[in-house]
């Protein structure tokens, strides 16, 4: 579902509108944006819940489509997936002087209080180190999408209108890709130090 709604269904209605329709580069751009838009409606409708993620792309298309509107500047349109990803960044730090990170809250409400992961991921909170993991874990993902806004920006204003728009597509979940793996090698590494010492 994402290759269809989030990547490559933008992209090719990004090309067909802009070539095939003749529409103007910000038009086309708008547009090709309720795709991935109605793919977080149909992912909330079906797990009848609207995840942090999908939050993101909806705040990025409509912050996207009213810039792009009012200035009739693609360049800012495909700037605009900058701006969730920051919050989300800037949300993953303040979270840290909070009594639970981000990423914890994120990874229990994914995994559901009520299942034996979820209970598990709770009772794995009274310890120290596995508290200490989730907090390095909060603080590298929001430093990774740091990055992402960065790379996004630098790409929307230095490349032409195609190459920022596949950027666009794929730099978030190549780096969400990348954090998650991370984030599972680490964790598993620090679960084993925990049991290990049993502290």
């Amino acid at each position: 579902m994402i290759a269809i709604f989030d990547v490559g269904g933008p992209l090719v209605a990004y090309v067909l509108l802009r070539n095939a329709a003749g529409l103007s580069t910000v038009l086309a751009l708008v547009l090709s944006g309720i795709l991935p838009a109605f793919g977080v409606a149909i992912t909330a409708i079906q797990f009848r819940r609207l995840d942090i993620f999908g939050v993101m792309v909806l705040v990025g298309i409509l912050i996207g489509s009213v810039l792009g509107l009012t200035t009739h500047n693609p360049r800012l349109y495909l700037a605009e997936g900058s701006v969730p990803s920051l919050a989300f960044s800037i949300a993953c730090l303040a979270s840290l002087r909070t009594r639970q990170p981000l990423i914890y809250r994120i990874a229990l409400e994914f995994l559901g209080t009520d299942t034996k992961k979820g209970r598990e991921i709770t009772d794995a909170w009274r310890n120290p180190v596995f508290q200490r993991a989730f907090r390095t874990i909060t603080i590298v993902w929001g430093a990774g999408y740091i990055i992402e806004a960065a790379l996004r920006l630098v790409v929307a204003e230095t490349t032409s209108t195609g190459i920022a728009l596949v950027c666009s597509k794929v730099a978030p979940y190549v780096f969400a890709t990348v954090l998650a793996v991370w984030t599972l090698v680490y964790g598993e590494r620090r679960k084993k130090l925990a049991m290990e010492t049993g502290s």
